[in-house]
């Protein structure tokens, strides 16, 4: 998905709320900002770009600004700690579950609100994950994303931030255990925000139950774009059978491609924007499964 007008205020909050996790004094973070709204598409003058694309371009100001490669370092490792210490609830959820699979599935899906959840106790965050659960997604969708693990073999899984990632491995285990499938998953190359890398996904063991591949991208992007990955991954997307794709960055930037790559991908998020809302047809903050070979749904 290309930004729209909504984009621009929602990136620059971002980067403000983003900034002020970070160690700068307020006459750095006036200098950032000041330079985060030269960006010309965040002043309407250009609109042939993704979301991940122009975050990219704030990233890159925030690394020069901060002197760091990895910012949010520090807030990744935090997210990743918290939601680990929630495993065996999240495993006695599923244990519980009549369908382990259609739950795993909204698991991984409302683990993209995780950044929301991170200012509470554990218990309050346990109660935050029930309540989330109640709101059903497509039965069409999930039966459909069914059908396609059921007739694959190799599947290419899109990792997305800290935190949530400790859901995505639940949802691979819950996989690997009713089907025969060889997974990789994919993470960034190069810290952006709070999205995972290397370290921090075998940090809690996805390494266990998936290959770990770094995307290839040579910047700070939150999102894949296809073009700008390593001839591993492409291949890896080439030959997969099937590829799950998780949170808003990776929807925006590889729902623009075209052909069999696009076609073969189940795309989990939430609708946090009006523009997901409009183009997906829910309310906001409701849980998405959705294949574009089968949409509308």
């Amino acid at each position: 998905m290309l930004i729209k007008p909504d984009c621009i205020p929602c990136i620059l909050t971002m980067s403000i709320t983003s900034m002020r996790l970070l160690p700068l004094n307020e006459r750095d973070v006036q200098e950032l900002y000041c330079k985060i709204l030269e960006i010309p598409s965040l002043r309407g003058q250009r609109w042939d770009i993704t979301s991940p694309e122009v975050i990219e371009l704030v990233m890159q100001l925030t690394v020069s600004a901060t002197g760091s490669s990895d910012p949010f370092h520090d807030l990744k490792a935090t997210q990743n700690k918290r939601i680990m210490e929630i495993d065996p609830f999240l495993r006695q959820i599923l244990d519980e579950a009549s369908d382990p699979l259609h739950t795993a599935v909204k698991l991984a899906i409302l683990g993209n609100t995780i950044d929301l959840m991170m200012g509470d106790r554990p218990t309050d965050i346990e109660n935050s994950i029930r309540e989330r659960l109640k709101p059903p997604i497509s039965e069409k969708a999930y039966v459909n994303f069914m059908e396609d693990l059921k007739k694959s073999k190799s599947l290419v899984y899109l990792g997305d931030n800290a935190g949530e990632i400790v859901f995505d491995k639940l949802l691979i285990e819950t996989i690997k255990k009713r089907y025969n499938m060889d997974v990789v998953f994919i993470v960034r190359s190069v810290p952006t925000l709070n999205d995972i890398i290397s370290n921090e996904a075998r940090s809690v063991g996805i390494d266990e139950v998936a290959t770990i591949v770094e995307n290839g991208i040579d910047g700070p992007c939150p999102g894949t774009v296809l073009a700008r990955c390593s001839e591993e991954v492409k291949t890896l997307l080439e030959r997969a059978d099937m590829i799950v794709s998780k949170g808003g960055g990776n929807f925006d930037s590889l729902g623009e491609e075209k052909g069999d790559i696009r076609k073969k991908t189940t795309f989990m998020l939430l609708s946090k924007c009006q523009p997901y809302c409009d183009f997906f047809g829910v309310e906001l903050h409701q849980p998405i499964i959705v294949n574009l070979k089968h949409y509308p749904i």
